[in-house]
Protein backbone atom coordinates (compact mmCIF):
# COMPACT_ATOMS: atom_id res chain seq x y z
CA UNK A 1 0.00 0.00 0.00
CA UNK A 2 1.51 3.41 -0.99
CA UNK A 3 1.19 6.28 1.24
CA UNK A 4 -1.46 8.06 -0.60
CA UNK A 5 -3.54 4.97 -0.40
CA UNK A 6 -3.22 4.70 3.13
CA UNK A 7 -3.90 8.28 3.53
CA UNK A 8 -6.93 7.88 1.58
CA UNK A 9 -8.10 4.91 3.31
CA UNK A 10 -7.67 6.97 6.81
CA UNK A 11 -9.85 10.13 5.15
CA UNK A 12 -12.35 7.62 4.42
CA UNK A 13 -12.85 5.40 7.42
CA UNK A 14 -12.66 9.14 9.27
CA UNK A 15 -15.08 10.39 7.27
CA UNK A 16 -17.35 7.48 8.04
CA UNK A 17 -16.76 7.58 11.49
CA UNK A 18 -18.09 11.55 11.71
CA UNK A 19 -20.96 10.54 9.37
CA UNK A 20 -22.05 7.55 11.86
CA UNK A 21 -21.18 9.89 14.72
CA UNK A 22 -23.59 12.55 12.81
CA UNK A 23 -26.03 10.07 12.51
CA UNK A 24 -25.86 9.00 16.04
CA UNK A 25 -26.44 12.55 17.13
CA UNK A 26 -29.11 13.36 15.25
CA UNK A 27 -30.89 9.89 16.20
CA UNK A 28 -30.68 11.08 19.74
CA UNK A 29 -31.79 14.43 19.38
CA UNK A 30 -34.71 13.13 17.77
CA UNK A 31 -35.51 10.78 20.61
CA UNK A 32 -35.27 13.35 23.37
CA UNK A 33 -37.75 15.57 20.65
CA UNK A 34 -40.09 12.52 21.14
CA UNK A 35 -39.53 11.96 24.47
CA UNK A 36 -40.35 15.97 25.77
CA UNK A 37 -42.93 16.23 23.08
CA UNK A 38 -44.81 13.50 24.76
CA UNK A 39 -44.18 14.27 28.41
CA UNK A 40 -47.26 14.98 30.63
CA UNK A 41 -45.46 17.40 33.22
CA UNK A 42 -42.99 19.79 32.01
CA UNK A 43 -41.72 23.30 33.46
CA UNK A 44 -42.17 24.96 30.11
CA UNK A 45 -43.06 24.18 26.48
CA UNK A 46 -39.90 23.71 23.97
CA UNK A 47 -39.67 25.95 21.51
CA UNK A 48 -39.62 22.78 18.65
CA UNK A 49 -41.91 20.48 20.90
CA UNK A 50 -44.92 18.73 19.19
CA UNK A 51 -45.50 18.19 15.15
CA UNK A 52 -46.26 19.98 12.21
CA UNK A 53 -49.99 19.03 12.38
CA UNK A 54 -50.33 19.84 16.10
CA UNK A 55 -48.43 22.98 15.99
CA UNK A 56 -50.44 24.17 12.38
CA UNK A 57 -53.81 23.48 14.38
CA UNK A 58 -52.58 25.20 17.22
CA UNK A 59 -51.47 28.38 15.42
CA UNK A 60 -55.20 28.39 13.43
CA UNK A 61 -57.50 27.87 16.82
CA UNK A 62 -55.37 30.82 18.52
CA UNK A 63 -54.24 33.21 15.31
CA UNK A 64 -57.86 33.54 14.82
CA UNK A 65 -58.43 35.05 18.16
CA UNK A 66 -55.91 38.03 16.81
CA UNK A 67 -56.54 37.99 13.41
CA UNK A 68 -59.09 37.82 10.87
CA UNK A 69 -57.52 34.22 9.01
CA UNK A 70 -60.10 34.71 6.29
CA UNK A 71 -58.27 37.67 4.79
CA UNK A 72 -55.42 37.68 2.09
CA UNK A 73 -51.72 36.73 3.15
CA UNK A 74 -49.07 39.30 3.66
CA UNK A 75 -47.04 40.02 0.18
CA UNK A 76 -43.31 41.47 1.14
CA UNK A 77 -44.63 42.54 4.45
CA UNK A 78 -47.87 44.10 3.96
CA UNK A 79 -50.67 43.17 5.90
CA UNK A 80 -50.82 41.13 8.81
CA UNK A 81 -46.68 41.99 9.16
CA UNK A 82 -47.30 45.57 8.94
CA UNK A 83 -49.68 45.26 11.44
CA UNK A 84 -47.26 43.26 13.74
CA UNK A 85 -44.74 46.19 13.32
CA UNK A 86 -47.49 48.69 14.39
CA UNK A 87 -48.38 46.58 17.36
CA UNK A 88 -44.08 46.43 18.47
CA UNK A 89 -43.21 50.24 18.44
CA UNK A 90 -46.35 50.92 20.55
CA UNK A 91 -45.59 47.84 23.17
CA UNK A 92 -42.24 49.03 22.96
CA UNK A 93 -43.26 53.06 22.96
CA UNK A 94 -40.78 53.86 19.60
CA UNK A 95 -41.74 55.46 16.81
CA UNK A 96 -41.57 52.88 13.85
CA UNK A 97 -40.85 49.04 14.28
CA UNK A 98 -39.20 46.78 11.12
CA UNK A 99 -39.56 42.81 11.02
CA UNK A 100 -36.55 40.95 9.68
CA UNK A 101 -36.77 36.94 9.24
CA UNK A 102 -33.68 36.37 12.03
CA UNK A 103 -32.54 38.23 15.21
CA UNK A 104 -28.72 38.05 13.16
CA UNK A 105 -29.85 40.18 10.67
CA UNK A 106 -31.49 42.42 12.71
CA UNK A 107 -28.72 43.26 14.60
CA UNK A 108 -26.07 43.18 11.92
CA UNK A 109 -28.29 45.86 10.07
CA UNK A 110 -29.01 48.17 13.08
CA UNK A 111 -25.02 48.07 14.24
CA UNK A 112 -24.16 48.84 10.58
CA UNK A 113 -26.78 51.52 10.20
CA UNK A 114 -25.58 53.63 13.64
CA UNK A 115 -21.66 52.97 12.60
CA UNK A 116 -22.76 54.52 9.88
CA UNK A 117 -24.61 57.53 11.50
CA UNK A 118 -21.93 57.87 13.68
CA UNK A 119 -19.28 57.50 11.57
CA UNK A 120 -17.67 55.03 14.17
CA UNK A 121 -17.02 51.40 13.24
CA UNK A 122 -16.60 50.19 16.58
CA UNK A 123 -18.87 48.47 18.39
CA UNK A 124 -18.77 48.12 22.56
CA UNK A 125 -20.06 45.00 23.64
CA UNK A 126 -19.80 42.15 25.97
CA UNK A 127 -17.44 38.91 24.99
CA UNK A 128 -20.25 36.96 25.55
CA UNK A 129 -23.09 38.69 23.60
CA UNK A 130 -24.73 36.64 20.74
CA UNK A 131 -22.15 38.98 17.89
CA UNK A 132 -19.15 37.95 19.67
CA UNK A 133 -20.39 34.18 20.33
CA UNK A 134 -23.16 32.55 17.74
CA UNK A 135 -22.45 34.88 14.40
CA UNK A 136 -19.28 33.84 12.78
CA UNK A 137 -17.42 36.80 13.17
CA UNK A 138 -20.26 38.50 10.87
CA UNK A 139 -19.97 41.88 11.94
CA UNK A 140 -16.44 42.10 11.05
CA UNK A 141 -16.77 39.95 7.88
CA UNK A 142 -19.65 41.56 6.01
CA UNK A 143 -20.17 45.42 7.47
CA UNK A 144 -16.18 45.72 8.38
CA UNK A 145 -17.39 46.48 12.02
CA UNK A 146 -14.83 45.90 14.96
CA UNK A 147 -15.68 44.84 18.40
CA UNK A 148 -14.27 46.21 21.93
CA UNK A 149 -14.55 44.93 25.36
CA UNK A 150 -16.05 47.06 28.44
CA UNK A 151 -15.56 44.21 30.28
CA UNK A 152 -14.81 40.25 30.74
CA UNK A 153 -16.38 39.53 34.02
CA UNK A 154 -19.77 37.12 32.86
CA UNK A 155 -21.70 40.05 34.36
CA UNK A 156 -23.12 43.07 32.60
CA UNK A 157 -20.81 46.28 31.93
CA UNK A 158 -20.56 48.71 34.46
CA UNK A 159 -20.59 53.14 34.07
CA UNK A 160 -17.32 53.24 35.31
CA UNK A 161 -15.95 50.62 32.66
CA UNK A 162 -17.63 52.12 30.14
CA UNK A 163 -16.09 55.66 31.01
CA UNK A 164 -12.83 53.86 30.93
CA UNK A 165 -12.63 52.33 27.97
CA UNK A 166 -9.53 52.87 26.22
CA UNK A 167 -10.67 52.69 22.97
CA UNK A 168 -13.04 54.97 21.18
CA UNK A 169 -16.62 53.46 20.24
CA UNK A 170 -19.78 54.57 18.30
CA UNK A 171 -22.35 52.05 19.57
CA UNK A 172 -22.90 50.40 23.01
CA UNK A 173 -24.51 47.08 22.24
CA UNK A 174 -26.38 45.89 25.78
CA UNK A 175 -27.65 42.13 25.95
CA UNK A 176 -30.52 42.34 28.06
CA UNK A 177 -30.37 39.66 29.69
CA UNK A 178 -27.11 38.65 29.26
CA UNK A 179 -28.09 34.72 28.18
CA UNK A 180 -24.26 33.57 28.33
CA UNK A 181 -23.51 34.72 32.10
CA UNK A 182 -26.83 33.30 33.15
CA UNK A 183 -29.73 35.20 32.15
CA UNK A 184 -28.68 38.31 34.50
CA UNK A 185 -29.35 41.78 34.08
CA UNK A 186 -28.31 44.83 36.06
CA UNK A 187 -29.94 47.06 38.58
CA UNK A 188 -32.13 49.66 36.93
CA UNK A 189 -30.04 52.66 38.26
CA UNK A 190 -27.00 51.04 36.82
CA UNK A 191 -28.78 50.19 33.32
CA UNK A 192 -29.44 54.16 33.41
CA UNK A 193 -25.76 54.91 34.39
CA UNK A 194 -24.30 52.97 31.83
CA UNK A 195 -26.45 54.45 29.23
CA UNK A 196 -25.62 57.44 30.37
CA UNK A 197 -21.74 56.91 30.08
CA UNK A 198 -21.92 55.52 26.55
CA UNK A 199 -23.65 59.20 25.70
CA UNK A 200 -21.31 61.06 27.48
CA UNK A 201 -18.86 59.68 24.83
CA UNK A 202 -20.25 60.51 22.20
CA UNK A 203 -22.09 56.97 21.93
CA UNK A 204 -25.54 55.51 20.71
CA UNK A 205 -27.13 52.56 22.53
CA UNK A 206 -28.44 49.83 21.16
CA UNK A 207 -30.66 46.97 23.27
CA UNK A 208 -30.05 43.42 21.86
CA UNK A 209 -33.45 42.56 23.89
CA UNK A 210 -34.02 39.24 22.22
CA UNK A 211 -35.59 38.35 25.87
CA UNK A 212 -36.44 42.49 26.68
CA UNK A 213 -40.00 40.80 27.10
CA UNK A 214 -39.64 39.21 29.86
CA UNK A 215 -37.48 42.08 31.82
CA UNK A 216 -40.11 44.38 33.55
CA UNK A 217 -40.45 42.27 37.27
CA UNK A 218 -36.48 42.78 37.33
CA UNK A 219 -36.35 45.99 36.93
CA UNK A 220 -40.07 47.06 37.95
CA UNK A 221 -40.22 49.61 34.51
CA UNK A 222 -42.77 49.24 31.82
CA UNK A 223 -41.55 48.02 28.32
CA UNK A 224 -41.89 51.81 27.12
CA UNK A 225 -39.65 52.95 29.89
CA UNK A 226 -36.48 50.31 29.33
CA UNK A 227 -36.46 50.61 25.84
CA UNK A 228 -36.82 54.51 26.10
CA UNK A 229 -33.00 54.30 27.10
CA UNK A 230 -31.95 53.40 24.09
CA UNK A 231 -31.39 54.81 20.40
CA UNK A 232 -32.21 51.61 19.63
CA UNK A 233 -33.76 47.99 20.40
CA UNK A 234 -33.95 44.39 18.58
CA UNK A 235 -36.65 42.65 20.05
CA UNK A 236 -37.48 38.42 19.06
CA UNK A 237 -40.99 36.81 18.25
CA UNK A 238 -39.78 32.96 19.35
CA UNK A 239 -37.75 33.58 22.39
CA UNK A 240 -39.95 34.30 25.69
CA UNK A 241 -43.08 34.65 23.43
CA UNK A 242 -43.04 31.25 21.74
CA UNK A 243 -43.56 32.80 18.28
CA UNK A 244 -42.02 30.44 14.68
CA UNK A 245 -39.19 32.99 14.54
CA UNK A 246 -39.17 36.21 13.55
CA UNK A 247 -37.31 39.56 15.01
CA UNK A 248 -37.85 43.42 14.92
CA UNK A 249 -35.93 46.25 14.94
CA UNK A 250 -37.51 49.29 16.54
CA UNK A 251 -36.84 52.83 17.50
CA UNK A 252 -37.19 56.23 15.74
CA UNK A 253 -39.10 56.48 12.38
CA UNK A 254 -35.92 57.50 9.86
CA UNK A 255 -33.46 55.00 11.22
CA UNK A 256 -36.15 52.33 10.54
CA UNK A 257 -36.92 53.27 7.41
CA UNK A 258 -32.97 52.94 6.91
CA UNK A 259 -33.23 49.47 8.11
CA UNK A 260 -35.82 48.86 6.05
CA UNK A 261 -33.53 49.26 2.73
CA UNK A 262 -30.42 47.20 4.53
CA UNK A 263 -33.01 44.23 5.11
CA UNK A 264 -33.67 44.37 1.42
CA UNK A 265 -30.19 44.16 0.42
CA UNK A 266 -29.49 41.48 3.40
CA UNK A 267 -32.30 39.08 1.71
CA UNK A 268 -34.61 39.90 4.44
CA UNK A 269 -37.11 41.35 2.12
CA UNK A 270 -39.27 38.07 2.25
CA UNK A 271 -42.22 37.61 -0.28
CA UNK A 272 -44.63 35.73 2.47
CA UNK A 273 -44.34 35.81 6.51
CA UNK A 274 -47.49 35.58 7.74
CA UNK A 275 -47.32 32.46 9.89
CA UNK A 276 -44.32 33.74 11.43
CA UNK A 277 -46.28 37.28 11.75
CA UNK A 278 -49.10 35.68 12.84
CA UNK A 279 -47.40 33.12 16.03
CA UNK A 280 -46.01 36.49 16.96
CA UNK A 281 -49.20 38.42 17.10
CA UNK A 282 -50.43 35.43 19.38
CA UNK A 283 -46.94 35.39 21.60
CA UNK A 284 -47.94 39.63 22.52
CA UNK A 285 -51.72 38.69 23.48
CA UNK A 286 -51.10 35.52 25.04
CA UNK A 287 -47.54 35.04 26.51
CA UNK A 288 -46.04 38.80 27.14
CA UNK A 289 -49.05 39.85 29.77
CA UNK A 290 -47.97 36.19 31.59
CA UNK A 291 -44.20 36.88 31.60
CA UNK A 292 -43.97 38.67 34.76
CA UNK A 293 -45.81 35.46 36.82
CA UNK A 294 -43.26 33.04 35.22
CA UNK A 295 -40.30 34.80 36.36
CA UNK A 296 -41.71 34.90 39.92
CA UNK A 297 -42.52 31.43 39.46
CA UNK A 298 -38.75 30.76 38.32
CA UNK A 299 -37.70 32.05 41.81
CA UNK A 300 -39.98 29.80 43.55
CA UNK A 301 -38.29 26.92 41.29
CA UNK A 302 -34.93 27.84 41.33
CA UNK A 303 -35.32 27.21 45.50
CA UNK A 304 -37.24 24.43 45.45
CA UNK A 305 -33.96 22.84 43.36
CA UNK A 306 -31.56 24.87 45.92
CA UNK A 307 -33.07 22.75 48.85
CA UNK A 308 -33.79 19.55 46.90
CA UNK A 309 -29.88 19.66 45.86
CA UNK A 310 -28.78 20.18 49.23
CA UNK A 311 -31.05 17.45 50.60
CA UNK A 312 -29.81 15.11 48.27
CA UNK A 313 -26.37 15.33 49.28
CA UNK A 314 -25.29 16.55 46.04
CA UNK A 315 -21.17 17.57 46.74
CA UNK A 316 -21.37 20.80 44.86
CA UNK A 317 -23.91 22.80 42.71
CA UNK A 318 -24.84 26.36 41.81
CA UNK A 319 -28.01 27.80 40.76
CA UNK A 320 -27.47 30.89 39.16
CA UNK A 321 -28.75 33.41 39.92
CA UNK A 322 -29.58 32.49 43.15
CA UNK A 323 -32.37 34.81 42.65
CA UNK A 324 -33.36 34.40 38.93
CA UNK A 325 -33.45 38.23 37.26
CA UNK A 326 -35.98 36.45 34.29
CA UNK A 327 -38.06 33.59 34.28
CA UNK A 328 -34.71 31.76 33.13
CA UNK A 329 -31.54 30.49 34.98
CA UNK A 330 -28.83 28.14 34.89
CA UNK A 331 -28.29 24.77 37.04
CA UNK A 332 -24.79 23.12 37.24
CA UNK A 333 -24.03 19.70 38.42
CA UNK A 334 -20.55 17.80 38.96
CA UNK A 335 -21.18 15.17 36.79
CA UNK A 336 -20.79 14.72 32.83
CA UNK A 337 -22.94 16.81 30.26
CA UNK A 338 -24.38 13.49 28.35
CA UNK A 339 -24.89 11.23 31.43
CA UNK A 340 -27.11 14.44 32.84
CA UNK A 341 -29.31 14.47 29.26
CA UNK A 342 -29.30 11.23 29.36
CA UNK A 343 -30.95 11.03 32.50
CA UNK A 344 -33.52 13.87 31.48
CA UNK A 345 -34.67 11.78 28.85
CA UNK A 346 -34.97 8.79 30.29
CA UNK A 347 -37.43 10.42 32.85
CA UNK A 348 -39.19 11.93 30.07
CA UNK A 349 -39.72 8.61 28.60
CA UNK A 350 -40.51 6.36 32.27
CA UNK A 351 -42.26 9.03 33.57
CA UNK A 352 -44.14 11.61 31.44
CA UNK A 353 -41.54 14.04 33.25
CA UNK A 354 -39.23 16.89 32.39
CA UNK A 355 -37.37 18.59 34.64
CA UNK A 356 -34.06 19.49 32.77
CA UNK A 357 -33.42 18.92 28.66
CA UNK A 358 -30.06 19.29 27.17
CA UNK A 359 -26.83 20.16 29.08
CA UNK A 360 -23.70 20.92 28.23
CA UNK A 361 -19.95 21.48 29.36
CA UNK A 362 -19.36 24.83 28.91
CA UNK A 363 -16.08 25.62 31.41
CA UNK A 364 -16.14 28.69 33.57
CA UNK A 365 -17.80 29.62 35.63
CA UNK A 366 -18.05 26.59 36.64
CA UNK A 367 -15.24 24.09 37.83
CA UNK A 368 -13.74 21.34 35.71
CA UNK A 369 -15.91 18.25 35.45
CA UNK A 370 -19.28 20.24 35.54
CA UNK A 371 -22.27 20.73 33.53
CA UNK A 372 -24.72 23.25 32.73
CA UNK A 373 -28.36 23.06 31.65
CA UNK A 374 -30.72 26.23 30.97
CA UNK A 375 -34.11 26.19 33.12
CA UNK A 376 -36.80 28.13 31.88
CA UNK A 377 -40.34 28.54 33.34
CA UNK A 378 -43.65 28.82 31.63
CA UNK A 379 -47.08 28.10 31.86
CA UNK A 380 -47.00 24.58 32.66
CA UNK A 381 -44.61 25.23 34.94
CA UNK A 382 -46.80 27.47 36.75
CA UNK A 383 -48.83 23.90 38.46
CA UNK A 384 -45.71 22.50 39.92
CA UNK A 385 -44.84 23.54 43.86
CA UNK A 386 -42.00 23.20 45.89
CA UNK A 387 -43.03 19.28 46.60
CA UNK A 388 -43.10 18.92 42.51
CA UNK A 389 -39.93 20.50 42.07
CA UNK A 390 -37.86 18.32 44.61
CA UNK A 391 -39.91 15.00 43.62
CA UNK A 392 -39.24 15.52 39.95
CA UNK A 393 -35.21 16.12 41.09
CA UNK A 394 -35.35 13.31 43.30
CA UNK A 395 -36.01 11.56 39.86
CA UNK A 396 -33.67 12.90 37.75
CA UNK A 397 -30.88 12.05 40.34
CA UNK A 398 -31.82 8.79 40.82
CA UNK A 399 -30.99 8.26 36.85
CA UNK A 400 -27.55 10.14 36.55
CA UNK A 401 -25.19 7.56 36.09
CA UNK A 402 -21.95 9.58 37.30
CA UNK A 403 -23.79 10.21 40.69
CA UNK A 404 -20.91 9.76 43.65
CA UNK A 405 -18.04 10.90 40.51
CA UNK A 406 -18.52 14.90 41.77
CA UNK A 407 -16.10 17.41 41.77
CA UNK A 408 -16.08 18.39 45.35
CA UNK A 409 -16.72 21.53 47.05
CA UNK A 410 -19.76 23.24 48.66
CA UNK A 411 -23.55 23.60 47.37
CA UNK A 412 -24.13 27.05 46.61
Amino acid sequence: MTADEGTGEAEEARGDFEAESAGDADAERARGLAAWTAARRKLSDGPVDGTVAGRLARLAREGAEVWDLDGSPDIYGDGIVAHLEERTAAALGCEAAAFFPTGTMAQQVALRCWAGRTGSPVVALHPMAHPERHERGALGRLSGLSTVHPTSEPRPPTAGEVRELEEPFGTLMLELPLREAGFVLPAWDELVAVTEAARERDAVVHFDGARLWECTAHFGRTLPEIAALADSVYVSFYKSLGGLSGAALAGPADFVAQTRAWRHRYGGQVFQQWPAALSALVGLERELPRLPGYAAHARAVAAALRAGLAEAGVPWFRIHPEEPHTHQFQVWLPYGADGLTEAGVRQAEEEGTVLFRVWDSPGAPGPPGTAMTEVTVGAPGLRWGAGEVRDALHGFLHRVPERGTAAGGPGS
